[in-house]
Protein backbone atom coordinates (compact mmCIF):
# COMPACT_ATOMS: atom_id res chain seq x y z
CA UNK A 1 0.00 0.00 0.00
CA UNK A 2 3.06 2.85 0.70
CA UNK A 3 4.27 2.21 -2.48
CA UNK A 4 0.89 3.57 -4.07
CA UNK A 5 0.72 6.59 -1.86
CA UNK A 6 3.89 7.45 -2.64
CA UNK A 7 3.14 7.04 -6.46
CA UNK A 8 -0.02 9.71 -5.72
CA UNK A 9 0.00 13.56 -7.08
CA UNK A 10 -1.39 15.26 -4.02
CA UNK A 11 -3.20 18.77 -4.96
CA UNK A 12 -1.86 21.76 -5.24
CA UNK A 13 1.71 19.82 -5.44
CA UNK A 14 3.91 21.02 -7.86
CA UNK A 15 6.18 19.31 -10.35
CA UNK A 16 7.39 19.29 -13.69
CA UNK A 17 6.22 17.56 -16.71
CA UNK A 18 6.51 16.91 -20.34
CA UNK A 19 3.57 16.96 -22.81
CA UNK A 20 2.79 14.39 -25.15
CA UNK A 21 -0.15 15.47 -26.91
CA UNK A 22 -3.22 17.18 -26.83
CA UNK A 23 -6.18 15.79 -25.27
CA UNK A 24 -9.87 15.84 -27.25
CA UNK A 25 -10.96 19.26 -25.02
CA UNK A 26 -7.52 20.89 -26.39
CA UNK A 27 -5.45 20.22 -23.21
CA UNK A 28 -2.33 19.09 -23.03
CA UNK A 29 -1.39 15.77 -21.79
CA UNK A 30 1.43 14.43 -19.50
CA UNK A 31 2.14 11.77 -17.28
CA UNK A 32 3.71 12.15 -13.50
CA UNK A 33 4.59 8.85 -11.73
CA UNK A 34 2.30 6.88 -14.19
CA UNK A 35 -0.26 9.19 -13.74
CA UNK A 36 -2.18 11.09 -16.93
CA UNK A 37 -2.23 14.61 -15.98
CA UNK A 38 -4.10 17.32 -17.94
CA UNK A 39 -3.05 20.70 -18.41
CA UNK A 40 -5.19 23.32 -20.24
CA UNK A 41 -2.91 25.83 -22.18
CA UNK A 42 0.21 23.46 -22.17
CA UNK A 43 1.23 22.64 -26.02
CA UNK A 44 3.01 19.06 -27.20
CA UNK A 45 6.27 18.56 -26.72
CA UNK A 46 6.53 21.72 -24.10
CA UNK A 47 8.28 20.89 -20.44
CA UNK A 48 5.86 22.54 -17.74
CA UNK A 49 6.29 22.88 -13.99
CA UNK A 50 2.67 22.35 -13.19
CA UNK A 51 0.30 22.87 -10.14
CA UNK A 52 -1.85 20.01 -9.43
CA UNK A 53 -5.67 21.60 -9.19
CA UNK A 54 -7.68 18.34 -8.76
CA UNK A 55 -6.74 14.97 -8.36
CA UNK A 56 -9.15 11.54 -9.09
CA UNK A 57 -7.59 8.01 -8.89
CA UNK A 58 -7.62 7.97 -12.72
CA UNK A 59 -6.42 11.07 -13.58
CA UNK A 60 -5.45 14.27 -12.41
CA UNK A 61 -5.57 18.13 -13.39
CA UNK A 62 -3.04 20.50 -13.27
CA UNK A 63 -2.43 24.52 -14.25
CA UNK A 64 0.82 26.00 -15.83
CA UNK A 65 3.04 27.81 -13.29
CA UNK A 66 5.91 28.14 -16.02
CA UNK A 67 6.79 26.90 -19.27
CA UNK A 68 11.15 25.97 -19.14
CA UNK A 69 10.57 24.76 -22.96
CA UNK A 70 7.92 26.31 -25.26
CA UNK A 71 6.25 24.48 -28.42
CA UNK A 72 7.77 26.09 -31.37
CA UNK A 73 4.17 26.06 -32.56
CA UNK A 74 2.91 28.14 -29.76
CA UNK A 75 1.46 31.80 -30.69
CA UNK A 76 0.03 34.51 -28.73
CA UNK A 77 -3.79 34.62 -28.40
CA UNK A 78 -5.37 37.11 -30.14
CA UNK A 79 -8.02 37.40 -27.90
CA UNK A 80 -8.48 39.31 -24.50
CA UNK A 81 -10.71 37.39 -23.01
CA UNK A 82 -9.06 34.19 -23.99
CA UNK A 83 -8.05 32.35 -20.57
CA UNK A 84 -11.69 33.15 -19.18
CA UNK A 85 -13.95 32.63 -22.07
CA UNK A 86 -12.96 28.96 -22.73
CA UNK A 87 -15.16 28.80 -25.95
CA UNK A 88 -12.00 28.87 -28.16
CA UNK A 89 -9.26 26.20 -26.44
CA UNK A 90 -6.27 26.36 -29.69
CA UNK A 91 -5.93 30.47 -30.02
CA UNK A 92 -2.21 29.83 -28.60
CA UNK A 93 -1.57 27.19 -31.28
CA UNK A 94 -0.18 28.07 -35.12
CA UNK A 95 -3.40 27.24 -37.50
CA UNK A 96 -1.15 24.62 -38.91
CA UNK A 97 -0.52 22.80 -36.56
CA UNK A 98 -4.03 22.78 -35.13
CA UNK A 99 -4.69 21.00 -38.12
CA UNK A 100 -2.02 18.28 -37.36
CA UNK A 101 -3.41 17.80 -33.83
CA UNK A 102 -7.02 17.60 -34.77
CA UNK A 103 -5.91 14.47 -37.04
CA UNK A 104 -4.39 12.91 -33.74
CA UNK A 105 -6.89 13.40 -31.43
CA UNK A 106 -9.18 11.18 -34.06
CA UNK A 107 -6.56 8.75 -33.84
CA UNK A 108 -6.32 8.64 -29.43
CA UNK A 109 -10.03 7.69 -29.74
CA UNK A 110 -10.06 5.22 -32.52
CA UNK A 111 -7.21 3.92 -30.35
CA UNK A 112 -9.18 3.64 -26.92
CA UNK A 113 -12.25 3.10 -27.99
CA UNK A 114 -11.89 0.29 -30.79
CA UNK A 115 -9.84 -2.94 -31.30
CA UNK A 116 -9.12 -1.88 -35.16
CA UNK A 117 -5.24 -1.81 -36.25
CA UNK A 118 -4.89 1.87 -36.46
CA UNK A 119 -1.49 1.75 -38.12
CA UNK A 120 -3.43 0.45 -41.53
CA UNK A 121 -6.41 2.80 -41.34
CA UNK A 122 -6.58 5.67 -43.96
CA UNK A 123 -6.54 8.79 -41.85
CA UNK A 124 -6.47 11.23 -44.38
CA UNK A 125 -4.81 14.89 -43.52
CA UNK A 126 -6.94 17.18 -41.89
CA UNK A 127 -8.96 19.73 -44.38
CA UNK A 128 -8.70 23.20 -43.00
CA UNK A 129 -9.53 26.92 -43.75
CA UNK A 130 -7.71 29.72 -45.95
CA UNK A 131 -9.03 32.42 -43.41
CA UNK A 132 -9.61 30.83 -39.96
CA UNK A 133 -11.31 33.92 -37.89
CA UNK A 134 -14.12 35.30 -38.16
CA UNK A 135 -16.34 31.92 -39.66
CA UNK A 136 -19.15 31.73 -37.40
CA UNK A 137 -22.69 32.69 -38.79
CA UNK A 138 -24.79 32.60 -35.65
CA UNK A 139 -24.18 33.30 -31.68
CA UNK A 140 -26.25 32.82 -28.63
CA UNK A 141 -24.94 35.15 -26.05
CA UNK A 142 -26.54 34.95 -22.28
CA UNK A 143 -27.20 38.37 -20.76
CA UNK A 144 -26.79 39.63 -17.16
CA UNK A 145 -27.07 42.97 -15.41
CA UNK A 146 -24.89 44.77 -13.83
CA UNK A 147 -24.70 48.24 -12.57
CA UNK A 148 -27.71 49.66 -15.27
CA UNK A 149 -25.32 47.92 -17.71
CA UNK A 150 -26.35 44.94 -19.99
CA UNK A 151 -23.38 42.57 -20.55
CA UNK A 152 -23.42 40.05 -22.71
CA UNK A 153 -21.37 36.56 -23.73
CA UNK A 154 -20.89 33.05 -22.27
CA UNK A 155 -20.20 31.46 -19.08
CA UNK A 156 -16.84 31.21 -18.16
CA UNK A 157 -14.85 28.08 -18.39
CA UNK A 158 -16.37 25.67 -15.49
CA UNK A 159 -18.23 28.41 -13.74
CA UNK A 160 -21.46 30.54 -13.94
CA UNK A 161 -19.50 33.56 -14.07
CA UNK A 162 -20.46 35.87 -17.35
CA UNK A 163 -17.71 36.87 -19.43
CA UNK A 164 -18.61 39.95 -20.90
CA UNK A 165 -17.50 39.50 -25.12
CA UNK A 166 -17.28 42.86 -26.85
CA UNK A 167 -15.88 41.30 -30.05
CA UNK A 168 -15.19 37.83 -30.38
CA UNK A 169 -12.48 36.44 -32.71
CA UNK A 170 -14.80 33.53 -34.17
CA UNK A 171 -17.88 35.54 -34.52
CA UNK A 172 -18.76 36.92 -37.73
CA UNK A 173 -18.81 40.71 -37.92
CA UNK A 174 -21.95 40.93 -38.40
CA UNK A 175 -23.28 39.15 -35.82
CA UNK A 176 -20.74 40.92 -33.58
CA UNK A 177 -21.64 44.07 -34.76
CA UNK A 178 -25.75 43.14 -33.90
CA UNK A 179 -25.58 41.86 -30.28
CA UNK A 180 -23.76 44.86 -29.27
CA UNK A 181 -26.30 47.09 -31.20
CA UNK A 182 -29.35 44.83 -29.38
CA UNK A 183 -27.39 45.24 -26.58
CA UNK A 184 -27.55 49.45 -25.94
CA UNK A 185 -30.77 49.38 -27.41
CA UNK A 186 -31.70 46.87 -24.23
CA UNK A 187 -29.93 49.31 -21.76
CA UNK A 188 -31.36 52.65 -22.90
CA UNK A 189 -34.69 51.36 -23.11
CA UNK A 190 -33.95 50.15 -19.51
CA UNK A 191 -35.78 46.33 -20.70
CA UNK A 192 -34.81 44.41 -17.68
CA UNK A 193 -32.72 41.16 -17.92
CA UNK A 194 -33.41 38.05 -16.48
CA UNK A 195 -31.69 37.19 -13.64
CA UNK A 196 -31.24 32.61 -13.22
CA UNK A 197 -31.13 33.27 -9.52
CA UNK A 198 -34.40 35.45 -8.87
CA UNK A 199 -36.07 34.38 -11.83
CA UNK A 200 -36.72 37.57 -12.35
CA UNK A 201 -36.15 40.33 -15.54
CA UNK A 202 -37.35 39.54 -18.73
CA UNK A 203 -34.60 38.96 -21.73
CA UNK A 204 -32.13 36.28 -21.55
CA UNK A 205 -30.25 35.50 -24.04
CA UNK A 206 -29.50 37.40 -28.02
CA UNK A 207 -29.39 34.87 -30.40
CA UNK A 208 -27.81 36.11 -34.10
CA UNK A 209 -27.63 34.67 -37.11
CA UNK A 210 -26.02 36.07 -40.70
CA UNK A 211 -26.67 34.30 -44.10
CA UNK A 212 -23.33 34.86 -45.38
CA UNK A 213 -23.53 34.54 -48.56
CA UNK A 214 -27.32 36.46 -48.65
CA UNK A 215 -26.24 39.04 -46.10
CA UNK A 216 -29.36 38.79 -44.12
CA UNK A 217 -29.59 39.52 -40.78
CA UNK A 218 -31.78 37.08 -37.63
CA UNK A 219 -32.33 38.86 -34.42
CA UNK A 220 -33.63 36.71 -31.58
CA UNK A 221 -34.27 37.93 -28.07
CA UNK A 222 -35.69 35.39 -25.98
CA UNK A 223 -37.56 36.37 -23.07
CA UNK A 224 -38.93 34.70 -19.85
CA UNK A 225 -42.56 35.80 -20.68
CA UNK A 226 -44.97 36.44 -23.64
CA UNK A 227 -45.13 40.18 -23.21
CA UNK A 228 -42.45 42.25 -24.20
CA UNK A 229 -42.10 45.60 -22.69
CA UNK A 230 -41.44 48.43 -25.26
CA UNK A 231 -41.73 46.02 -27.73
CA UNK A 232 -42.47 48.13 -31.08
CA UNK A 233 -39.29 50.59 -29.74
CA UNK A 234 -37.47 48.21 -29.31
CA UNK A 235 -38.02 46.66 -33.22
CA UNK A 236 -38.22 50.39 -34.52
CA UNK A 237 -34.55 50.98 -33.26
CA UNK A 238 -33.22 47.50 -34.03
CA UNK A 239 -34.41 48.27 -37.61
CA UNK A 240 -32.80 51.91 -37.56
CA UNK A 241 -29.18 51.07 -36.19
CA UNK A 242 -29.07 47.34 -38.39
CA UNK A 243 -30.70 47.95 -41.76
CA UNK A 244 -29.20 44.61 -42.82
CA UNK A 245 -31.89 42.20 -40.42
CA UNK A 246 -34.52 40.84 -42.28
CA UNK A 247 -35.65 38.56 -39.47
CA UNK A 248 -36.26 40.14 -35.99
CA UNK A 249 -38.44 36.76 -33.72
CA UNK A 250 -38.94 36.45 -29.78
CA UNK A 251 -39.35 33.09 -28.64
CA UNK A 252 -40.32 33.04 -25.21
CA UNK A 253 -38.57 30.57 -22.86
CA UNK A 254 -40.24 30.44 -19.17
CA UNK A 255 -38.48 27.26 -17.95
CA UNK A 256 -35.88 27.24 -15.24
CA UNK A 257 -33.34 25.47 -17.59
CA UNK A 258 -29.82 25.60 -19.32
CA UNK A 259 -32.19 24.89 -22.64
CA UNK A 260 -31.66 27.92 -24.58
CA UNK A 261 -34.99 28.02 -26.72
CA UNK A 262 -38.40 27.75 -25.78
CA UNK A 263 -41.35 25.91 -27.85
CA UNK A 264 -43.41 29.67 -28.49
CA UNK A 265 -41.39 31.58 -31.00
CA UNK A 266 -43.29 35.12 -32.28
CA UNK A 267 -42.39 37.04 -35.23
CA UNK A 268 -41.99 40.94 -34.32
CA UNK A 269 -40.93 41.93 -37.94
CA UNK A 270 -39.58 40.85 -41.37
CA UNK A 271 -39.91 37.36 -42.39
CA UNK A 272 -39.52 35.07 -39.81
CA UNK A 273 -36.75 33.61 -41.28
CA UNK A 274 -33.62 34.34 -43.40
CA UNK A 275 -31.97 33.08 -46.50
CA UNK A 276 -28.77 31.11 -47.26
CA UNK A 277 -27.02 29.99 -50.18
CA UNK A 278 -24.66 27.03 -50.13
CA UNK A 279 -23.28 26.34 -53.32
CA UNK A 280 -26.44 25.92 -55.81
CA UNK A 281 -28.85 25.60 -53.09
CA UNK A 282 -31.19 28.36 -51.07
CA UNK A 283 -32.20 27.78 -47.65
CA UNK A 284 -34.60 29.01 -45.60
CA UNK A 285 -33.84 29.32 -41.65
CA UNK A 286 -36.31 29.71 -39.35
CA UNK A 287 -34.85 30.83 -35.66
CA UNK A 288 -34.60 27.05 -34.15
CA UNK A 289 -33.37 25.81 -37.27
CA UNK A 290 -30.14 23.77 -36.90
CA UNK A 291 -27.73 24.86 -39.40
CA UNK A 292 -23.83 24.74 -39.94
CA UNK A 293 -22.29 27.68 -38.28
CA UNK A 294 -19.44 27.14 -40.42
CA UNK A 295 -20.94 27.49 -44.34
CA UNK A 296 -17.63 27.93 -46.02
CA UNK A 297 -16.24 24.91 -44.48
CA UNK A 298 -19.97 23.00 -44.71
CA UNK A 299 -19.65 22.94 -48.71
CA UNK A 300 -16.02 21.34 -48.16
CA UNK A 301 -17.85 19.06 -46.43
CA UNK A 302 -20.45 17.87 -48.58
CA UNK A 303 -18.68 17.53 -51.13
CA UNK A 304 -16.71 15.35 -49.22
CA UNK A 305 -19.67 13.25 -49.09
CA UNK A 306 -20.63 13.66 -52.01
CA UNK A 307 -17.26 12.02 -53.35
CA UNK A 308 -17.20 9.54 -51.01
CA UNK A 309 -20.85 8.14 -51.96
CA UNK A 310 -19.48 8.19 -55.37
CA UNK A 311 -23.37 8.07 -56.40
CA UNK A 312 -24.25 6.52 -59.85
CA UNK A 313 -28.17 7.69 -59.99
CA UNK A 314 -29.30 4.61 -59.33
CA UNK A 315 -28.98 4.82 -55.52
CA UNK A 316 -31.81 5.15 -52.78
CA UNK A 317 -30.23 7.16 -49.68
CA UNK A 318 -31.39 7.51 -46.33
CA UNK A 319 -30.14 11.22 -45.05
CA UNK A 320 -30.76 10.34 -41.23
CA UNK A 321 -30.78 13.50 -38.83
CA UNK A 322 -31.45 15.59 -41.74
CA UNK A 323 -32.53 18.77 -40.39
CA UNK A 324 -33.64 21.62 -43.49
CA UNK A 325 -32.11 18.58 -45.78
CA UNK A 326 -29.16 20.20 -46.84
CA UNK A 327 -26.93 17.12 -47.19
CA UNK A 328 -29.60 15.10 -49.13
CA UNK A 329 -30.45 17.85 -51.26
CA UNK A 330 -26.77 18.36 -51.83
CA UNK A 331 -26.51 14.58 -52.97
CA UNK A 332 -30.50 14.35 -54.43
CA UNK A 333 -29.37 15.25 -58.02
CA UNK A 334 -27.35 11.80 -58.42
CA UNK A 335 -29.38 9.53 -56.40
CA UNK A 336 -32.87 7.59 -57.48
CA UNK A 337 -34.53 8.84 -54.09
CA UNK A 338 -33.55 10.48 -50.92
CA UNK A 339 -35.58 9.98 -47.72
CA UNK A 340 -35.04 11.99 -44.60
CA UNK A 341 -36.39 12.00 -41.14
CA UNK A 342 -35.52 14.19 -38.21
CA UNK A 343 -37.27 14.77 -34.66
CA UNK A 344 -38.05 18.37 -34.79
CA UNK A 345 -40.67 19.04 -37.19
CA UNK A 346 -40.37 22.49 -38.34
CA UNK A 347 -37.26 21.20 -39.57
CA UNK A 348 -38.80 18.57 -41.25
CA UNK A 349 -41.25 21.68 -42.73
CA UNK A 350 -38.24 23.22 -43.75
CA UNK A 351 -36.38 20.51 -45.52
CA UNK A 352 -40.01 19.91 -47.80
CA UNK A 353 -39.74 23.57 -48.51
CA UNK A 354 -36.21 23.12 -49.38
CA UNK A 355 -36.55 20.62 -52.03
CA UNK A 356 -39.81 22.23 -53.53
CA UNK A 357 -38.46 25.61 -53.93
CA UNK A 358 -35.24 23.96 -55.83
CA UNK A 359 -37.80 21.54 -58.17
CA UNK A 360 -36.24 18.52 -56.63
CA UNK A 361 -38.84 15.64 -56.81
CA UNK A 362 -37.03 12.55 -55.48
CA UNK A 363 -37.23 12.86 -51.72
CA UNK A 364 -39.35 11.97 -48.79
CA UNK A 365 -39.19 13.59 -45.03
CA UNK A 366 -40.70 12.61 -42.55
CA UNK A 367 -40.87 13.68 -38.76
CA UNK A 368 -39.70 10.90 -36.04
CA UNK A 369 -36.44 8.88 -34.87
CA UNK A 370 -34.74 6.89 -37.50
CA UNK A 371 -34.55 3.92 -35.66
CA UNK A 372 -38.42 3.83 -35.60
CA UNK A 373 -39.21 5.25 -39.34
CA UNK A 374 -36.20 3.21 -41.06
CA UNK A 375 -37.61 -0.59 -39.93
CA UNK A 376 -40.86 0.51 -41.25
CA UNK A 377 -39.67 1.67 -44.60
CA UNK A 378 -37.33 -2.03 -44.73
CA UNK A 379 -40.51 -3.90 -43.93
CA UNK A 380 -42.54 -2.57 -46.55
CA UNK A 381 -39.57 -3.36 -48.91
CA UNK A 382 -38.15 0.25 -49.51
CA UNK A 383 -34.17 -0.83 -48.42
CA UNK A 384 -31.53 2.01 -49.02
CA UNK A 385 -28.39 1.63 -50.75
CA UNK A 386 -26.88 4.27 -48.87
CA UNK A 387 -27.29 5.83 -45.19
CA UNK A 388 -25.89 8.93 -44.23
CA UNK A 389 -25.98 10.01 -40.80
CA UNK A 390 -24.99 13.31 -39.10
CA UNK A 391 -25.79 12.64 -35.58
CA UNK A 392 -25.22 15.07 -32.29
CA UNK A 393 -21.99 15.11 -30.12
CA UNK A 394 -24.15 11.95 -28.21
CA UNK A 395 -23.47 9.48 -31.24
CA UNK A 396 -25.66 7.03 -32.90
CA UNK A 397 -28.82 5.26 -30.82
CA UNK A 398 -27.86 1.47 -30.09
CA UNK A 399 -31.07 0.86 -31.81
CA UNK A 400 -30.14 2.48 -34.99
CA UNK A 401 -26.78 0.75 -34.82
CA UNK A 402 -28.80 -2.41 -34.82
CA UNK A 403 -31.30 -1.20 -37.62
CA UNK A 404 -28.45 -0.23 -39.48
CA UNK A 405 -26.95 -3.61 -39.65
CA UNK A 406 -29.84 -4.94 -40.13
CA UNK A 407 -30.98 -2.68 -43.47
CA UNK A 408 -27.52 -3.42 -44.43
CA UNK A 409 -26.93 -0.48 -47.21
CA UNK A 410 -23.87 -1.13 -49.35
CA UNK A 411 -22.18 2.20 -47.73
CA UNK A 412 -22.63 4.29 -44.80
CA UNK A 413 -21.45 7.56 -44.48
CA UNK A 414 -20.46 8.73 -40.76
CA UNK A 415 -20.24 12.47 -40.18
CA UNK A 416 -19.33 12.78 -36.84
CA UNK A 417 -18.48 15.97 -34.52
CA UNK A 418 -17.19 13.61 -32.06
CA UNK A 419 -14.37 11.62 -32.08
CA UNK A 420 -15.44 9.75 -28.95
CA UNK A 421 -18.69 8.70 -29.72
CA UNK A 422 -17.66 7.63 -33.44
CA UNK A 423 -15.15 5.24 -32.17
CA UNK A 424 -17.35 3.49 -30.20
CA UNK A 425 -19.91 3.67 -33.11
CA UNK A 426 -17.06 2.32 -35.82
CA UNK A 427 -16.03 -0.32 -33.04
CA UNK A 428 -20.25 -1.91 -33.06
CA UNK A 429 -20.47 -1.26 -36.85
CA UNK A 430 -17.68 -3.20 -37.43
CA UNK A 431 -19.55 -6.56 -36.88
CA UNK A 432 -20.44 -6.03 -40.35
CA UNK A 433 -18.81 -3.14 -41.99
CA UNK A 434 -15.01 -2.00 -42.87
CA UNK A 435 -13.79 1.95 -42.53
CA UNK A 436 -12.52 2.78 -45.98
CA UNK A 437 -10.91 6.04 -44.95
CA UNK A 438 -11.76 8.42 -42.52
CA UNK A 439 -11.30 12.33 -43.31
CA UNK A 440 -10.83 14.75 -40.67
CA UNK A 441 -12.72 18.40 -41.39
CA UNK A 442 -11.64 21.73 -39.34
CA UNK A 443 -15.29 22.99 -38.52
CA UNK A 444 -14.14 25.08 -35.73
CA UNK A 445 -11.08 27.02 -36.20
CA UNK A 446 -9.40 27.99 -32.99
CA UNK A 447 -10.75 24.79 -30.94
CA UNK A 448 -10.62 21.63 -30.11
CA UNK A 449 -13.68 20.18 -32.20
CA UNK A 450 -13.11 17.93 -35.17
CA UNK A 451 -15.19 16.91 -38.09
CA UNK A 452 -15.07 13.83 -39.68
CA UNK A 453 -16.42 12.32 -42.49
CA UNK A 454 -16.08 8.14 -42.24
CA UNK A 455 -16.98 5.77 -45.41
CA UNK A 456 -17.82 2.33 -44.40
CA UNK A 457 -18.52 -0.31 -46.69
CA UNK A 458 -20.13 -3.33 -45.93
CA UNK A 459 -17.94 -6.67 -45.55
Amino acid sequence: MKTDQANKIELKQTFPLTIKRLGINGEGVGYFKRQVVFVPGALPGEEVVVEATNVTPKFAEAKIKKIRIKSPHRVQAPCPVYEQCGGCQLQHLKYEQQLVEKRDIVIQSLERHTKLVIDKMDIRETIGMEDPWGYRNKSSFQLAGKDGKVLAGLYGLNSHELIDIEHCAVQHSQTNEAVNTVKKILEELKITIYNEKSRKGIVRTIVTRVGVQTGELQVVLITNQAELPKKDHIIQEIQKRLPNVTSIVQNINEQKTSLIFGEETVSLAGEDFIQETLGDLQFELSARTFFQLNPVQTIKLYNEVRTAAALTGEEKIVDAYCGVGTIGLWLADQAAEVRGMDVIPEAIEDAKKNAKRHGITNTKYVPGKAEEVLPKWVKKGWKPDVIIVDPPRTGLDNQLIQTILQAAPEKLLYISCNPSTLAKDIQMLSAKYEVKYIQPLDMFPQTSHVETVTLLELK
